[in-house]
């Protein structure tokens, strides 16, 4: 027997003007990573509109970020509060639902205000990633409560503080999810034309110091340890990596260190970022890594830390989440929307699910582009369409006769 689906849907249309109001409140909030108040300003609004879902609410606090500074030294700085919302742990279908709160636009940055570009285009700080996505991922949840399918869903929201530098300390948060859901929805934003993510590349931030010996460069040029020369070789030698292995790309992306011109530099600190496509990339990159940091610091005088890992891994579709992303496909076409999925080299929360065996689409939210720029934009006409893409999987999935691919038993009775 088939469904009607259509009283849930059309209730969508109604929410388009609510779901525009939040997104702008959210963005008008400044939630750059390291802004914990403003994080946490936004865990509050989003605890207040989660009200009428009825979940279970929990803060919870998270590692602070660790990060290299220009002198070799780990600085630590606190973070925003992940937020947790549970409801029907006891259902036979488990869904966890993530967006994150915090944007790359720190505190102090030029780029902290709305402006209409024309009827559909909206311009904004994290109006896109991924304030935005969090109402589409809120109204298509309201929108499955409010139907009799709900009783077969149970679901889990995680509003974490951290994506956008690398989700390191909510990533414990994610892995726990994953011992209990069945799959994953995330919010970051579609490709500009409304396609989906596939599979994505993984990723790993890291930091080298390089300490030498300081010496007049005029009278006791001998005696110093270039710290700069050091790091240079380093460099040279990380870069040649490329092109060795198929999938991997280094880039060494920041490099500071010396002073004045008439002293030997006796500090240096670089800055790189490895892709991979596979996940046995990663251990030849730390094979490789380990040689080139062993030569450098065989130098007399040389000192060599190496700060950092892999923080994202590549994440491969296996058959169920190709199956997920079939039944994405089949749902945009009942609503006249044509989705594929593509690959691409940018990594996300979906990456930790991917790695913890969960199927997942990573991309559900809001239309939009130039993200990570003060260009940011989101067309607004996409929120109602994008919302009823979740609503229809989700109740597709709650009236599914076979859900084995997912790991659910067909129930008795």
């Amino acid at each position: 027997m088939s469904n009607d689906f259509t009283p849930w849907l059309e209730w969508i249309d109604s929410q388009h003007d609510t779901m525009l109001a939040n997104t702008i409140a959210l963005s008008e909030i400044n939630s750059g990573s390291l802004n914990a108040d403003g994080v946490n300003r936004v865990g509050d609004a989003l605890i207040r509109i989660c009200e009428p879902l009825g979940g279970e609410v929990e803060r919870i606090k998270v590692a602070p970020f660790q990060s290299v500074n220009n002198q070799g030294v780990v600085e630590e700085f606190p973070l925003g509060d992940a937020i947790r919302i549970r409801k029907r742990p006891e259902a036979p279908l488990q869904i966890f639902f993530c967006g994150h709160m915090d944007t790359v636009f720190a505190i102090d940055h030029h780029f902290q205000t709305i402006t209409w570009l024309d009827d559909d285009t909206l311009n904004g700080p994290g109006v896109a990633d991924l304030k935005g996505g969090l109402m589409v991922m809120l109204t298509a949840i309201q929108a499955l409560e409010r139907s009799p399918f709900a009783e077969r869903i149970g679901w889990e929201i995680l509003f974490n503080p951290d994506e956008e530098i690398g989700s390191a300390a909510s990533a414990p948060l994610i892995a726990e999810a994953a011992q209990r859901v069945n799959l994953g929805l995330i919010y970051e934003p579609s490709f500009p034309d409304g396609n989906l993510a596939g599979e994505r590349k993984g990723s790993g931030n890291f930091s080298v110091v390089i300490r030498g010996r300081a010496a007049h460069a005029g009278r006791e040029h001998h005696l110093g340890r270039n710290a700069i020369r050091a790091m240079a070789d380093f460099i040279a030698m990380l870069d040649d990596l490329n092109g060795q292995r198929d999938g991997v790309t280094i880039n060494p992306g920041f490099i500071e260190g010396g002073g004045a011109v008439n002293i030997v530099p006796d500090l240096c600190v670089s800055k790189f970022n490895i892709r991979l496509e596979q996940p046995e990339d990663e251990r030849w990159c730390q094979n490789r890594l380990a040689e080139i940091v062993a030569a450098i610091h065989a130098r007399e005088g040389i000192l060599i830390e190496l700060h950092g890992g892999f923080t994202r891994k590549p994440k491969v579709l296996t058959p169920a989440n190709e199956r997920l992303f079939r039944l994405a496909k089949d749902c945009g076409a009942d609503l006249g929307m044509q989705i594929q999925w593509l690959p691409t080299g940018g990594c996300c929360d979906g990456n930790n699910l991917a790695a913890a065996g969960i199927p997942n689409i990573d991309t559900l939210g809001v239309q939009g582009g130039k993200i990570h720029s003060a260009d940011e934009y989101v067309k607004v006409s996409s929120f109602t369409k994008r919302a009823k893409l979740s609503a229809l999987m989700l109740m597709k999935l709650a009236t599914s006769d076979d859900l084995s691919w997912l790991g659910v038993q067909k129930e008795k009775g």
